[in-house]
């Protein structure tokens, strides 16, 4: 039995809808997964010690207000709040991110597509990691937790169905 809640697959798919279908990929899939188990599990809408909301646990401030101000995201940020009828403002994302699932996937996809490097190839778990944890692209998580990483990405791959050496 894993570890992990389950992962909303409604939500993510209903946020890359929402996207340009250039956003769409296996790796981004394999991305949104394996932070939504890192940072939630995909059972915590809030976290259980500190300010952060929704699956992948954004802050107002860092992720919500960096996915709004950031040129290649606020325009898309901005249309996803308005067909999810969100404030296009840091609190009015922030305060709707427990509550609306599909808003907080998109709003993760349009973090990682914040980062000028390409995603990581399927399979590439160090890479994967640094992109979520490296100082200043994505995530920058306070407390990483490198050892719960390969486990997360691993439940990611089979949830997407790729294979772990693409």
């Amino acid at each position: 039995m894993s570890e992990f809640g389950v992962p909303p697959l409604a939500a993510i798919n209903q946020a890359l809808a929402l996207l340009p279908a250039v956003m769409d990929s296996p790796a981004a899939r394999v991305m949104l997964h394996a932070i939504g188990y890192q940072e939630s599990g995909f059972v915590h809408r809030r976290q259980v010690r500190g300010p952060a909301r929704g699956y992948w646990q954004f802050e107002q401030g860092g992720g919500v207000a960096g996915v709004l101000r950031h040129r290649a995201s606020s325009a898309l940020a901005a249309a996803v709040c308005a067909a999810r009828c969100v404030p296009t403002t840091a609190s009015g994302v922030y305060l709707a991110l427990d509550q609306d699932d599909v808003l907080a996937a998109a709003f993760a996809r349009l973090l990682l597509w914040t980062d000028p490097a390409p995603l990581p190839a399927i399979g590439d778990i160090d890479a994967a990691w640094a992109l979520y944890a490296a100082p200043r692209r994505t995530w920058s998580p306070g407390q990483p937790h490198p050892k719960r990483w390969p486990a997360c990405y691993r439940q990611a791959l089979a949830d997407v169905g790729a294979p772990a050496h693409a």
